[in-house]
């Protein structure tokens, strides 16, 4: 029988209690930018320090930045960076081998964790081994699969090379799924392994749902409020969103749509659906608000490589309407807890709202499975079984200290 190589990846329960550790996590993105990246990172880093270890966080400068450590045990060392194109309250790090090997010189981590794969990303790395520090990384974004949205497919397998090359140098990498872990291993990333993303539940809760926010909505008695939330940028496939809303309103049944989040699709969207509602960007707080409030919400983004707006929405007892990719395709039990269609299928996905307009209770009681299903998702648990990757990353040999070259195609 072939041997499945993702069946070895997914960690179980694993021993809490490990040595405290000095470590250095290397991330290009930070709250208060609002991102699956960054919040999910933060909330591991804040875990990780009340487990007792001590993290210099380096990142670039926001602006603006008043560079204060929030959590106990973290330091930041704060980088140059420059905006994003299209993305200016984004910053890309700029190059900075020398300050990180001259850093690390003086104060060695035991090891270094690295969570973008940027210019600051990739002087960490070259640091890093010629110190002979262990090192792990993330992958968090399908960067090779954007490029196609923004006319720059030609891109796509410089950018996959580059990544591959990138990771290959760690001494693992974590992905969120087994499916992106499989994926990766056929374009021949080597030493995956599969960590979930944790949920505050606290936080999103189904108890946090707000009436009056409803009737701001414009959603009377027995209306279906829609809810997208997520950048509001071409990768995200929102015009499938708008789709299936006017499929669900031609039904007859009440229904509204809101958008929660903002980005350069804005404009194009409200032209597109002038009476959806768009709340801009939101903190946490007020997203868990949304969610509780809403009946379902519409996800058919097919670059993710988690998608962290699955989990929130299920923990407050909202049902997804997803494609069967990332966290969705983990996490849902189509036509118990969510619905799922086949990746790409858009007639599908319409065809699932159209069966969904008007059915209150339906929503309803797919949300309180949904509720259920991620409750045990915490992120002392996800903490844990990094620990033990860690632990076994800092037993084995020291890397050789080599000179990176960045890969060619």
């Amino acid at each position: 029988m072939r041997h499945d190589p993702c069946s070895d990846l997914l960690l179980q329960d694993l021993p809490v209690h490990q040595p405290r550790l000095q470590l250095a996590v290397v991330t290009e993105t930070w709250p208060p930018e609002v991102n699956g990246v960054a919040l999910t990172l933060a909330r591991l880093v804040s875990t990780l320090c009340d487990r007792g270890h001590r993290i210099q966080l380096v990142r670039p400068r926001q602006v603006p930045d008043g560079g204060e450590a929030s959590a106990s045990g973290l330091e930041e060392k704060l980088m140059r960076g420059m905006p994003i194109p299209r993305y200016p309250q984004l910053k890309l790090g700029l190059p900075a081998r020398r300050a990180l090997q001259q850093s690390w010189t003086f104060r060695r981590p035991d090891l270094v964790h690295i969570a973008t794969e940027g210019p600051l990303g990739w002087s960490a790395l070259q640091a890093a081994r010629r110190l002979r520090l262990p090192v792990s990384s993330d992958f968090r974004t399908n960067f090779h699969s954007y490029s196609a949205h923004y006319g720059l497919g030609w891109l796509r397998k410089p950018i996959a090379a580059y990544l591959r090359r990138f990771h290959n140098q760690t001494g693992f990498t974590m992905v969120p799924t087994r499916a992106l872990a499989a994926e990766l291993i056929n374009q021949g990333f080597e030493r995956v392994r599969v960590v979930g993303r944790g949920i505050d539940t606290r936080l999103f809760h189904p108890g946090r749902r707000d009436e009056s926010l409803r009737h701001r909505w414009g959603a009377g008695e027995g209306d279906t409020v829609l809810l997208a939330v997520g950048r509001l940028a071409a990768e995200k496939n929102l015009d499938l969103v708008v789709r299936a809303y006017e499929t669900m309103r031609h039904s007859g049944a009440g229904t509204r749509l809101v958008f929660a989040g903002d980005g350069p699709m804005r404009a194009a969207l409200q032209r597109r659906c002038p009476e959806a509602i768009f709340m801009g960007q939101c903190s946490h707080a007020e997203l868990a608000v949304c969610y509780a409030s809403a009946d379902l919400m519409l996800f058919p983004s097919l670059t993710e490589t988690f998608g962290n707006v699955t989990l929130e929405a299920m923990a407050s007892g909202l049902p997804v309407l997803a494609f069967d990719v990332a966290a969705a395709a983990e996490w849902i039990t189509s036509g118990e807890d969510g619905w799922l269609a086949s990746a790409g299928r858009e007639e599908r996905y319409l065809e699932q709202a159209a069966a969904l307009a008007g059915q209150v209770d339906t929503l309803r009681m797919a949300g309180q499975r949904a509720a259920r299903r991620v409750a045990s998702q915490d992120w002392q648990r996800i903490a844990g079984q990094v620990e033990e990757l860690w632990s076994g990353l800092l037993s084995s040999p020291s890397p050789r200290p080599a000179a990176l070259a960045l890969p060619v195609a």
